[in-house]
C-alpha cells in the first residue's frame, strides 16, 4: 500500500528524502543479515545500492537512474568519506611507521600502479584514464582491512601495523592525485608538467595552511568554546569550522572533497581531537553507508551479468597480483611470513578511494560504461572476499612453516611496534574526572607503578596534564567512543571520582558491556545513591559517611577524650 502510494506520485515526499530513507532502512536489514554470517557489512551497502537501482525501487520515490539525486547522494558520500579520512589521518603514526610507509607503500603503489596502467593501456584507454585506473588499482580498502583486524582481535599484529603504514602512504597518494586531476584532464591525452606542478603547489600550500590553523588558531578557538562547558556549542563550533575550511578549499579552486579532507585534518590536530572523534565516530558508519550505497546505485546488474566472466577474472587477477606484490614488499622489509600474508590479504582488494577517484575523474570526462561497470563490480567483489582471505592467511602461513618452506617464529623488524604516544595500554586504571579526588588517586596509583589514563572535560586541566606528560583525553565518560579510546576493555579498574550518580549510572552499562570483569569505583553523597550504586555492583565511596567519620575523629582529638574505636565510629555514622 505504502509503496503503491509513493509510486503513484500522490505523495508529497521529496525524492531525495525518500531515497535516503530507503537506503538507511535497507542498510539496517542487510547489515543484520551479513553480521549473522560474519561478513563485511560494507559490501552489503554495495548490494543495497545495486538492489535499489535494479529492482524498480527508485520509481517508488519518483526517481530513476539518471536522476540528479543519484549524483547528489554520491557527491555527499565522497565529501563525508574524505572528511573521515582527514580526521583519522595520523601524522604521528606516519612518522612512526615512515619506513614501512615509504619503502613498502612506495614499492607496492609503484608495482600495482604499473600493472593497472598496463592493463588500461592494453584496453585502449586514453592517457588520463590510464593514470586514473593505475592509481585506482594501487589503492586498497583501509576501512575493510582495519575493521577486519579489529574483528580478529589483532589490531597490533605486525601485519596490521605494516598494513597501516602502507595504507597511510596510499592516503597521501590519493590526496595528491586528486590535486592534479584537473591538470591531467585539462590537456586531453597529454600531461602538462607545469599545470601539474602548479596544482600540487596550490594544494600543498592549502593543506599546510590547514595544518597550521588546526595546530594554532583552531585550538585557541576550541579552547575558548570548551571553557563554556556547553557540549552543544562545542559541537556546533566544530561543524562550523569544518564547513568554513571545506568552503575555503572550493574557493581556492580546489575540490570540495579536498576541502573536506582539510577540514578533518584541521580538527584532528587539536588537543580536543579525542572529544571530536568521540562526537564524529558514531556518524562514520553513516558516512560509509551513504558512500557505498551511492556507488552501488551506479552498478547496472544486466551489464555486469553479461560480463560476469570478466568480472570474476578481473577480481581474481587483482587479488592474486596485488596480494603477491604486498607479500613480497613486506617480506623485503623483513616481516615474518605469517604477518606478511596477513598484510597482503588485508590490502589485496581495490578500495573505497579507488571508487572516489573514478567518481572524481568522471566529473571531467565520463568513463566508458563497460570499463566503469567492470571496475565497480571488481571492487565490490574483491572487498567482500578480503575478510575471508585474512582469516585464511594464518593457517596458510602455518602450513608453509610445517612444510619447512619458510622459517617459523621469526621476529618482526623494529619500527612496527606501537609508538610511545599511541602505545596500547593494558591493565591500567581509567580515572574519570580530575578534581581533588581524581588528582590524589592518580598520584597514588602512579607512585605504585600503575599506568593511568584520565578522562576530563575541563579544558585548562587537560592542557596542564598534557604538558606534564599525563595520558589524558578531553572526552565525556558517558560516551561509548570515549571509553573505547581510553581502552576500557583492557583496563583493570575505572574510577568515577565525581559524585554525580546519574552520570556514573549512565556510563556503567557502557563500561560493563566492554569489560564485564572490570572493578568499578564511584562516589555518592546520599544513602539512597549509595544503595542504587551498590545494587549495580559498584564499590561506593560515601562522601557524607567518610566526612562524618573524619569529623568524629577530629572532634575527639580536640576534647582529648578517649579515642573511639574505628568500629564504633562506623556504627555511629551508619546509624545517622
Amino acid at each position: 500500500m505504502v509503496m503503491e502510494f509513493l509510486a503513484s506520485g500522490d505523495s508529497s515526499v521529496t525524492p531525495f528524502f525518500g531515497l535516503l530513507a530507503m537506503v538507511l532502512v535497507l542498510a539496517v536489514v542487510v547489515s543484520l543479515l551479513l553480521t549473522k554470517v560474519r561478513q563485511s557489512v560494507l559490501v552489503g551497502y554495495f548490494l543495497v545500492g545495486v538492489l535499489i537501482a535494479n529492482s524498480g525501487m527508485l520509481g517508488w520515490v519518483g526517481a530513476d537512474k539518471d536522476d540528479p539525486i543519484i549524483g547528489m547522494l554520491g557527491e555527499l558520500g565522497v565529501i563525508l568519506l574524505m572528511f573521515t579520512l582527514g580526521i583519522e589521518f595520523s601524522i604521528g603514526e606516519l612518522r612512526h611507521l615512515w619506513r614501512i610507509a615509504l619503502f613498502g607503500g612506495g614499492l607496492q603503489v609503484a608495482l600495482c600502479g604499473a600493472f593497472g596502467g598496463l592493463m588500461a593501456y592494453w584496453a585502449g584507454l586514453p592517457g588520463p584514464e590510464i593514470a586514473v585506473v593505475a592509481v585506482a588499482i594501487a589503492l586498497s580498502s583501509t576501512a575493510v582491512a582495519m575493521k577486519s583486524f579489529q574483528d580478529m582481535g589483532q589490531p597490533q599484529n605486525p601485519g596490521a601495523r605494516a598494513s597501516l603504514g602502507i595504507a597511510l602512504f596510499q592516503d597521501l597518494l590519493v590526496i595528491l592525485f586528486i590535486l592534479i586531476l584537473p591538470a591531467i584532464y585539462g590537456a586531453g591525452s597529454s600531461f602538462p608538467v607545469g599545470g601539474i606542478l602548479i596544482a600540487l603547489a596550490k594544494g600543498i600550500l592549502f593543506l599546510g595552511a590547514a595544518l597550521l590553523f588546526g595546530r594554532y588558531g583552531n585550538t585557541a578557538i576550541l579552547h575558548a568554546v570548551a571553557r563554556t562547558r556547553s557540549r552543544e556549542l562545542f559541537t556546533l563550533t566544530v561543524i562550523a569550522l569544518c564547513a568554513a575550511v571545506a568552503l575555503a578549499g572550493e574557493a581556492f579552486d580546489l575540490s570540495l572533497s579536498l576541502g573536506a579532507f582539510a577540514a578533518g585534518l584541521v580538527v584532528s590536530e587539536s588537543i580536543y581531537s579525542h572529544r571530536i572523534m568521540a562526537d564524529v565516530l558514531p556518524f562514520k558508519d553513516l558516512f560509509l553507508t551513504i558512500f557505498f550505497v551511492s556507488v552501488g546505485l551506479l552498478i547496472d546488474i544486466e551489464e555486469v551479468m553479461q560480463e560476469w566472466v570478466y568480472v570474476l577474472l578481473g577480481t581474481l587477477v587483482i587479488l592474486v597480483v596485488k596480494g603477491s606484490i604486498l607479500v613480497g614488499a613486506t617480506r623485503l622489509l623483513k616481516l615474518p611470513m605469517r604477518p606478511a600474508l596477513l598484510a597482503g590479504a588485508s590490502l589485496a582488494s581495490t578500495g573505497e578511494f579507488s571508487l572516489v577517484l573514478l567518481s572524481k575523474a568522471g566529473e571531467f570526462r565520463p568513463f566508458d560504461p563497460a570499463v566503469q561497470q567492470m571496475l565497480l563490480a571488481c571492487t565490490a567483489v574483491s572487498m567482500g572476499i578480503v575478510p575471508s582471505l585474512m582469516k585464511g592467511a594464518g593457517p596458510f602461513g602455518k602450513w608453509l612453516e610445517d612444510k619447512g618452506w619458510v622459517k617459523a617464529h621469526q621476529k618482526a623488524p623494529a619500527g612496527l611496534e606501537p609508538g610511545k604516544a599511541i602505545r596500547i595500554l593494558e591493565d591500567h586504571a581509567v580515572i574519570c574526572g580530575y578534581g581533588p579526588v581524581g588528582k590524589a588517586l592518580n598520584e597514588a596509583l602512579k607512585r605504585c607503578g600503575v599506568e593511568t589514563l584520565v578522562l576530563e572535560l575541563n579544558a585548562d586541566t587537560v592542557r596542564e596534564l598534557k604538558r606534564a606528560g599525563q595520558r589524558v583525553l578531553f572526552a565525556d565518560a558517558t560516551h561509548p567512543e570515549a571509553l573505547d579510546l581510553a581502552g576500557i576493555e583492557r583496563a583493570r579498574m575505572v574510577a568515577f571520582t565525581f559524585p554525580a550518580v546519574e552520570l556514573t549510572a549512565a556510563a556503567l552499562p557502557l563500561v560493563r558491556e566492554r569489560n564485564s570483569g572490570i572493578c568499578v569505583f564511584a562516589r555518592a553523597k546520599f544513602a539512597s545513591e549509595v544503595e542504587r550504586l551498590e545494587k549495580l555492583d559498584v564499590n561506593v565511596i560515601h562522601d557524607e559517611r567518610e566526612s562524618g567519620g573524619a569529623m568524629i575523629r577530629s572532634a575527639m582529638g580536640v576534647y582529648q577524650r578517649a579515642e573511639l574505636e574505628d568500629e564504633e565510629v562506623r556504627e555511629i555514622v551508619a546509624a545517622s
